[in-house]
């Protein structure tokens, strides 16, 4: 069954402040689009439930990209090409450059947006290493204010996040002290290019008198969101690299991971490659403070 049209209602006020006024007098009842990446998908094959839709294409409020003395602040209607054009980021935030260059297509890459990739909630989704391992924080708005909220409390389930009804994804903040710090992101998918990822990890460390003084994991595709790998971080800071020390950080990850078996992939492969990535930076890690 395909979608039809006629049983949707799309408006497009042309500013944020259109736009929260309309969600602010019906809070639950408009669902924003911006790219329409995944929308759009839902909407051909028939299954997109939302009746009225509000676009964000166009406002430039949310599609600012700027950069501040202690941050990056990106607007959520910031496509994955503004990420991977954008010379600070790709400088000093490598991570979520690269992780822009996994999504799609470039024609994908045109539309889609970093907000619409964080409230779309997939486990895999491709931003969200990169976004957890640089310790990103979430800024919400509505007409009653703003707040902001760390990325990794950011979702609350499988495709359920902490924005109340009324609420917008404003922007996405980023920490400038990255620089000094090793930085590593992979992901496992069944092709090179445009796929979704079985496994992918994204990680930022720094070491001191060779211990690992910082560390920061986050995973796509091992629990029901994107998720920190809080207790493999805890048995990792504070320890040089050592093999006792990885094989503390394997039965922490492996204890915390809840992956599941999919058309992708299975859980045990999941926690076996998730091992695998750990130990590739970990390793890679140390090579570098040896020389």
């Amino acid at each position: 069954m395909r979608g039809n049209a006629a049983m949707h209602d799309l408006v497009a006020p042309g500013t944020l402040a259109g736009v929260l006024e309309l969600l602010a007098a019906e809070p639950g009842a408009w669902t924003p689009i911006a790219g329409g990446t995944e929308l759009m998908v839902a909407f051909s094959a028939g299954r997109l439930a939302a009746p009225k839709l509000v676009s964000l294409w166009g406002i430039p409020d949310l599609r600012a990209i700027d950069v501040l003395p202690q941050s990056v602040v990106v607007g959520a209607a910031a496509t994955f090409l503004d990420l991977r054009r954008h010379a600070v980021i790709a400088a000093e935030l490598p991570l979520l450059a690269k992780a822009a260059s996994w999504i799609g297509s470039i024609a994908n890459q045109s539309r889609a947006t970093l907000g619409g990739n964080l409230v779309n909630g997939s486990p895999a989704a491709d931003s969200s290493p990169a976004l957890l391992a640089y310790d990103a924080e979430i800024e919400l708005i509505s007409a009653r204010g703003r707040r902001r909220v760390p990325y990794s409390e950011f979702h609350a389930g499988y495709k359920r996040n902490v924005l109340a009804a009324d609420e917008l994804l404003y922007a996405i903040h980023l920490p400038r002290r990255f620089a000094s710090h090793k930085q590593y992101l992979r992901k496992v998918g069944t092709r090179r290019a445009m796929a979704i990822a079985k496994v992918a990890l994204g990680a930022t460390a720094l070491l001191e008198n060779g211990a690992i003084r910082e560390i920061r994991l986050g995973a796509a595709s091992l629990a029901p969101f994107p998720t920190r790998l809080l207790q493999a971080e805890s048995a990792l800071l504070g320890q040089t690299i050592t093999r006792d020390t990885i094989q503390s950080a394997h039965h922490a990850l492996l204890a915390e991971v809840k992956p599941i078996d999919d058309i992708r992939s299975t859980a045990d492969y999941r926690s076996r490659v998730a091992v695998n990535l750990l130990d590739e930076f970990l390793l890679q890690l140390r090579r570098e403070e040896s020389h």
